[in-house]
């Protein structure tokens, strides 16, 4: 096997602080000795997250086993899925900003035709539904469990209770007309062909859409953890993932 050096775009605050979290935890645990230090470990695992490299890959080049690399990763995952914020703690740390943006989005996965309740017929492929809440400036804030692809957006947001959280915070949420009778405070916009709509209403929806569209920066953000772009793993692990990759980012990003 062909081994190659590669390169991650992450500041160094990223390695120090799993570094740290992963150090802390063998001297919890009594930890004697490992075949990586925690920072190769925390090194390996932002290598998986960022770069979707595979367990064969990262065995290759950190010179350990498959089954090495799968114990060092679930356990990183695991420290960090637990510091991610709930819903209550995101919704009241938003309750500052002006309004908030509310959007869905399927995480590619790789599953068989039979599949059927991971199969997005909007997508036109399968995947986890994920939904996401961004601050005015298009910062992510929060990302839910996730829940099979079939989904569609207004029921996954009445399923974690998102709707509920930010009615009763009082807080203003842009979102597409996939949240159509949400009702609260979440706002979408007129529905019906342009051209069939009134110049008023079309001037809502054009500033709606502006503002809507600042939500795909958290997107964007979301999926520059290239593992997210196609997971392979048990799709009941793709959550301790995100919120493992939430994390980082929100701690690393201040």
């Amino acid at each position: 096997m062909l081994v190659y050096p590669s390169a991650l775009d992450l500041s160094t605050r990223h390695l120090r602080f799993l570094t740290d979290r992963l150090a802390a935890h063998r001297a919890a645990c009594g930890t004697r000795w490992r075949r990586l230090s925690a920072g190769r470990q925390a090194l390996l695992v932002l290598a998986h997250l960022r770069l979707g490299h595979t367990y064969a890959q990262l065995a290759a080049g950190f010179e350990v086993g498959v089954s090495t690399v799968y114990r060092y990763i679930t356990e990183a995952v695991h420290l960090l899925a637990v510091r991610a914020p709930d819903l209550a703690t995101a919704v009241t740390a938003a309750s500052a900003k002006a309004f908030v943006i509310l959007d869905g989005t399927l995480l590619p996965i790789d599953r068989i035709a039979a599949d059927r309740p991971f199969y997005s017929g909007k997508h036109k492929k399968h995947g986890m539904n994920m939904q996401v809440i961004a601050d005015p400036h298009g910062k992510l804030l929060w990302a839910s469990p996730a829940l099979p692809g079939a989904v569609h957006d207004i029921k996954a947001a009445r399923t974690h209770g998102i709707i509920d959280a930010l009615t009763e915070a009082g807080l203003a949420c842009w979102a597409d007309k996939g949240y159509q009778g949400a009702g609260g405070t979440v706002r979408v916009p007129f529905r019906g062909r342009w051209d069939r709509l009134s110049a008023g209403q079309r001037a809502v929806n054009a500033a709606h859409a502006r503002i809507r569209a600042l939500g795909e920066q958290a997107m964007a953000t979301l999926k520059s953890w290239r593992l997210l772009r196609k997971l392979r793993c048990s799709t009941t692990r793709i959550t301790s993932h995100v919120q493992a990759v939430l994390t980082l980012h929100l701690t690393c990003s201040k």
